[in-house]
Order: structure tokens, then sequence, then C-alpha cells
């Protein structure tokens, strides 16, 4: 098995617990998700089920790959449609994947249904695959900004259903996502969402009034950290590094940095205290970034975003 799906020990397991019970206080949270991952799923229990995904973008694909190559779901199990032929062509070659005739067929199918559409089409697509989907199965969407309030409305209101909220590097099975689930999701449906979001790298589990701020933060947070990157390569530059060795240096210092943070559980303020030795060249450097209001900036990034996945939201 894969390294990167073994379940972690030690400090990096304190601080998930911490987050989870940040998310859910007092023990509210589910019974089988322990906010940032489920024990036998990191291990790449097979889920026995089938899996339709209407949409075969990007994402889609990323959640395929991750899916076969954690031996969660085995080619034969999986069923992808798609608008455009050449997407269906290129997932049926690339992966051995079924490939549904339509969205219906796919609907009709799958036990597991993902919504892998943009949230403008949404209301089209279900209700298009309304009549076919079956009352047992577990429905999980992908769109951002879309409640699931809407989504049981458009199919049935005893629907068991599920928002996600995915971001890019799930693509290279280094993401994070996070679930919500409505009330009548049973433990079991919890276990196989995650299951399947786990494939691609972490889960979280939050209330769905936080969603708008998850998208705001890691869903639009890697463009933010794209952003960080340019400019620290812009930066070495233009102190004389040449610039292919420049960004080498800038994405695997935000790399170690990130990885660092997540194998330690330290707070990330005492891994900067560290770096900062008194008078040296980091605090240098802080002065500066705190001069140009730096981190006010991106927590102003992260709001701006988060009320505009509300007001995508709302106007449906």
């Amino acid at each position: 098995m894969d390294a990167r799906f073994a379940r972690s020990r030690g400090p990096l397991r304190d601080a998930k617990i911490a987050a989870s019970q940040a998310i859910y206080p007092c023990g509210s949270q589910p019974d089988s998700i322990e906010g940032v991952g489920n024990d036998r799923y990191n291990r790449a229990m097979p889920l026995q089920k089938r899996i339709a995904f209407i949409g075969a973008g990007s994402m889609t694909e990323a959640l395929v790959t991750g899916l076969l190559k954690s031996q969660v779901a085995k080619p034969e199990d999986v069923s992808v449609t798609d608008i455009l032929a050449a997407r269906r062509d290129h997932m049926q070659a690339t992966y051995g994947v079924r490939i549904a005739t339509d969205n219906q067929d796919a609907a009709g199918w799958g036990q597991i249904l993902v919504l892998s559409v943009e949230p403008e089409h949404m209301d089209a697509v279900l209700e298009e695959i309304r009549p076919r989907v079956s009352g047992d199965a577990l429905v999980i969407s992908v769109a951002a900004g879309y409640p699931i309030a809407r989504l049981t409305v458009h199919l049935k209101p005893d629907m068991r259903t599920v928002r996600a909220m995915p971001n890019t590097p799930s693509s290279v099975l280094a993401g994070v996502t996070a679930l919500t689930f409505s009330g009548n999701a049973t433990t079991a449906d919890q276990e196989a969402a995650t299951a399947v979001f786990e494939a691609v790298g972490k889960v979280v589990v939050v209330d769905e009034s936080l969603m708008d701020a998850v998208t705001g933060l890691s869903g639009s947070g890697p463009a933010y950290v794209y952003l960080i990157i340019e400019a620290l390569a812009d930066g070495g530059v233009r102190m004389g590094l040449p610039r292919q060795v420049s960004e080498l240096l800038a994405a695997q210092t935000v790399l170690g940095a990130a990885r660092m943070l997540l194998e330690s559980g330290e707070h990330p303020g005492r891994l900067k205290d560290r770096v900062a030795s008194p008078g040296g060249t980091t605090i240098a450097g802080i002065e500066r970034l705190e001069e140009g209001q730096f981190r006010a900036t991106l927590m102003s990034a992260v709001e701006a975003a988060t009320r505009r996945s509300r007001e995508l939201g709302s106007s449906g």
C-alpha cells in the first residue's frame, strides 16, 4: 500500500484529534468519523459498491485515480459519463472503467452516485436523473456552494446525501476534502463517503454552515499558495537566482514547510519562531511581510471567497 494512505501516529494523530474536537465539540461528531480519517479505509478496504460519476472532469479523474490506486474500488465497480465523448473515451481507455450511455444510465446503475458537474447545471441534472435514482443510493455532490437542501428538493426528501468540498491537489492524491452529511445519513454512508475522498488525500467533517468557509480556505487556497510560490520565486530571480532554480526552491520550501507542520503537530507560530533567530535574516523578512499586511491580506482573501461562495449558493 502507498505510504501516503497509511494512518499517521504520534503528534500528527494528536493534532488530528484536536482538529476533530474543534469541529465537533463535546463529542458530537459522527461515531465512525474521527474528523480527518478512518482506520479501515486508510488501509484500503474495498467499498464493494458500484460508484457512478456524472461528469468526467478533472475532479472525477482524480477520484477515479485515487480509488483504483488505493484499491478502494475496482475498474468494473466504477462508471463514468460526460457530455463530451472525448472525456468518456479517455476515462475508459485510461482506467478501464465502465462508460454510462447517459446520466440516467449512470444514476440507475450506481449505488454511490457522485455528482461532479458545475453548480449552474446541477438543477437540470438532478431533474433528469430523479426518476432513475434508487432510494437506497447514496448521493454525493462536489458542486461548490450547492446545499444539501437543494439536492433533496430535486431528488427525494428522504434521500441520503453528502456535500463534499475537495480541492485541486486531489489530482496528485494530496488533496483535502470537507464533508457534511444529511441528517438521515447512516454510519455506513459516512464511512463510504470518507473512503471515496480519503483515496485522494485527507478528510475532515464539518457542519454544513461551515462549508462556504471551507470553500474560501481549502477550495480557493491552492490559488493563494501558487501566488505565494510565484512571488517567492520572483524574489529569488530579483536577487540573481535562475528562474528554474528559484521556482524549485520556492515550491519545495512550501511543500516541506507544510509537511513539517502536519507531521510535527506543532502550532505554525512556534515553527516560525524556530526559523527566526534573533537579529537574523528571517525576522528581517517577516518584518517586511508584516509591513505589507501579509497575514491580514490572506485572511481577507479567505473572507472574500467565503462570501462569494455564499452568494453563489443562494442564487439558485
